[in-house]
């Protein structure tokens, strides 16, 4: 190789992969990738400036942190590259890198000798030719540089860096201190210190090196085919996908081919419907067409014998007349052919789910019967019968029949109905209403509408009837200011506010027992354990817990409960729900009343809330003071009101408290207006209770027993009227 040739190569080998140019101040990362240290602090300044912390290697990606300095000078710098570098600056004539190491002027070097190891200046080149010692030394000048010399230049001896050792070649490694030193450092700077001839040191480490590149190299192996397998997998995957897409366009070109022959077949099949019908009715009509001849034939005979009225005509013809008269009044007549129903069903059309249904029933004749009444009541099951008929109306059945019956509610949706078929041309529905209202009920048969479908069935929903009454006002027992029922026993829990105790009653309202307390229960409320729980009106703020044998088990700690708390219900889950007046919030406890699961609030609403219970997850609150329930989400978020300020159906007057029954209706005391009104739990209106019974009266509070039974407490007599 010539020496431009391999300069040319050596400079290919010192370029920046960043700058493209030949390293300056080379420095190597720890993927071993080396690059001018300019041009790292730059790549690192650009990550700075995208908010990165890291950089990767323009060659192999991988990631660094970026000093804290911002710059990577304290890399190592790359030994080969720099080596490069003083090489290749031989060759470039306006650079003159290279200073004499023999004299003290500095001069520019021309020479270098291979056995000093020194580059020479013209002056110290003559003197170094004079001396004896010297003249027979290998010298090269740099102009004239061959390749050899060149190879030789980049594997001269490194010179010790230290001061004044500048002449000493690196000839010793020190194994304590890991590092490269000249003669002078081994006496200097490493007295006692364990050294190993660099050439012996570098052959041990090389074989260290040797066994790791070796390992390097047989993952390289690995990776190399590991990514000839992975290539192979996605050459296999693309093939598959492209031949699955194949067979996917295939299929759906046979499945047009399919729906198609499909077609065909369809139409052979009414066509062969059509010809065998066409055909019977064509047999009748020829056969009525022939009796209908024959009979007219007979008649005009006859009638012109008769329009002639000649005595020995109508003696001679008669006997033969009457018989043949006989004979054809006698002769069997054919029934009319009665063709079956055809009907074009569709399932699921992608499916082929259509079929052709040759059937002797009629729509038109079928009918549902049950149906007369028109009315229903809510929650009750009820059933009606579908009868098949044919084109006489006589009941038939035919297996292929298909019935539907679609029942929607006042809102719309879809009711569950039960078909049962008891193969006989009877079909029982059964169906069970969840609300009142009006619901639509459609059938099909085949297909077609029944007669009469759709029509309205108007369900009505449960009413409370009145049953007794019990409990006074006065000193004496009965006396009310809120009330509960226990789901376990039926026991009645009564707030007897000015009394200051709580009275437990039997279902039929037949007293038991009472619990004294230092203040008047506001509240009580029966937990799912079977405990009562309480608050006394302007006393501790405790929630206090008793048995239902009236017997003290505990105070729930005041932490959450110091802002006048009122109103007291329980969730179905077990949790606390408390009204607070001072703050006007709602707030939910856990089953123990330890932990504050929720605090709420109407927003852009300065009233107080009265009540609040939880249900299907929604939390409704009465707001006595705006005359209306608002309604929240599981979360305490406000979503709208029912109801509004007023004395007709729907308004309110003061309202107290509420509650849900088993039908799923909202039950409100509107006291004011001294009655309790149904909604349902969006807010329609459906009903209400007044009259005789709350005449005159306050219905303020409100509970349900485990039989479904109302129980009402009116606030200014004092009694209560329970309702079935």
């Amino acid at each position: 190789m010539d020496v431009k040739q391999l300069f040319k190569n050596l400079k290919k080998e010192a370029e920046c992969p960043l700058c493209i140019e030949t390293v300056t101040n080379p420095k190597t990362l720890p993927c071993l990738h080396s690059f001018c240290l300019e041009c790292l602090d730059r790549h690192a300044n650009f990550a700075r400036r995208q908010l990165k912390a890291t950089i990767k290697c323009p060659v192999c990606q991988t990631s660094f942190q970026i000093p804290e300095t911002d710059t990577f000078e304290n890399l190592p710098s790359s030994f080969h590259l720099n080596r490069l570098v003083d090489v290749l600056a031989l060759e470039d004539g306006s650079v003159q890198s290279q200073r004499c190491n023999s004299c003290d002027e500095n001069n520019t070097a021309t020479c270098y000798c291979f056995v000093c190891q020194d580059f020479l200046c013209p002056s110290c080149f003559e003197a170094h030719q004079r001396l004896k010692a010297t003249r027979g030394h290998r010298n090269v000048f740099i102009d004239k540089l061959q390749a050899r010399d060149v190879q030789d230049l980049i594997h001269r001896p490194v010179m010790c860096s230290q001061q004044y050792h500048e002449d000493q070649p690196l000839e010793f490694y020190c194994e304590d201190c890991k590092v490269l030193i000249c003669h002078k450092c081994t006496v200097v700077s490493h007295n006692r210190h364990t050294m190993t001839d660099t050439q012996k040191a570098a052959q041990e480490q090389k074989i260290q090196m040797a066994h790791a590149v070796t390992k390097v190299n047989a993952e390289i192996v690995r990776y190399e085919s590991e990514i000839k397998k992975q290539t192979d997998l996605r050459n296999k995957n693309r093939i598959e996908i492209l031949n699955e897409e194949k067979k996917m366009t295939d299929t759906v070109e046979k499945l047009i081919c399919d729906l198609r022959e499909h077609e065909r077949k369809m139409k052979d099949k009414f066509r062969e419907i059509y010809e065998a019908e066409q055909k019977h009715h064509a047999t009748r009509l020829e056969n009525f067409e022939l009796l209908a001849t024959q009979l007219k034939s007979c008649f005009e005979r006859c009638q012109s014998i008769l329009d002639r009225n000649l005595s020995v005509e109508i003696l001679q013809t008669n006997h033969a007349i009457l018989g043949r008269c006989n004979e054809l009044l006698n002769v069997r007549k054919p029934d009319l052919y009665m063709s079956p129903h055809v009907h074009y069903l569709v399932g699921k059309k992608l499916d082929l789910m259509d079929r052709v249904v040759v059937t002797k029933t009629d729509p038109s004749k079928c009918l549902a019967e049950g149906q007369d009444s028109k009315e229903e009541k809510e929650r009750k099951e009820t059933y009606f019968v579908i009868v098949t008929k044919d084109f006489e109306g006589f009941q038939c059945y035919q297996q292929d029949d298909k019935i539907k019956v679609d029942i929607l509610t006042p809102e719309g949706d879809q009711l569950k109905t039960d078909i049962k078929d008891t193969k006989d041309g009877k079909y029982t529905v059964t169906y069970t209403p969840q609300g009142a209202g009006q619901h639509r009920v459609e059938i099909f048969v085949n297909g077609q509408p029944l007669t009469g479908s759709p029509w309205i069935v108007q369900v009505h929903q449960h009413q409370y009837q009145f049953a007794f009454q019990f409990g006074l006002e006065g000193k004496g027992r009965g006396h009310i200011c809120d009330i509960d029922v226990s789901q376990k026993t039926g026991t009645i829990a009564v707030a007897d506010g000015w009394n200051q105790r709580i009275q437990l009653l039997s279902s039929e309202g037949e007293f038991r027992r009472e619990i004294k307390l230092d203040g008047e229960p506001c509240c009580v409320a029966f937990a799912d354990s079977g405990y009562l729980l309480t608050f006394v009106w302007e006393s501790d703020s405790k929630l206090r817990v008793f048995s239902e044998e009236g017997h003290f088990i505990k105070h729930i700690n005041d932490k959450y409960l110091n802002d006048e708390p009122f109103g007291l219900s329980i969730a179905s889950d077990g949790r606390i729900i408390i009204i607070n007046w001072l703050d006007k919030k709602i707030k939910v406890l856990s089953p123990d009343g330890n932990d504050l699961l929720q605090s709420f609030s109407a927003p852009d609403c300065d009233k107080l809330p009265f009540y609040a219970i939880y249900h299907q997850n929604k939390f409704f609150v009465v707001y006595s003071s705006a005359a209306c329930v608002k309604v929240f989400d599981k979360r305490g978020v406000y979503l709208h009101d029912i109801g509004c300020e007023g004395p007709n159906d729907g308004q309110f007057n003061n309202p107290a408290c509420l509650i849900i029954d088993k039908y799923n209706r909202l039950i409100v005391c509107d006291r004011g207006n001294q009655r309790l009104q149904l909604f349902t739990l969006s807010g329609k209106f459906l009903s209400k209770m007044d009259g005789q019974y709350f005449k005159n009266g306050c219905p303020s509070y409100v509970a349900i027993n485990s039989g479904g039974s109302l129980i009402v407490g009116d606030y200014s007599h004092s009694g209560i009227s329970v309702f079935h």
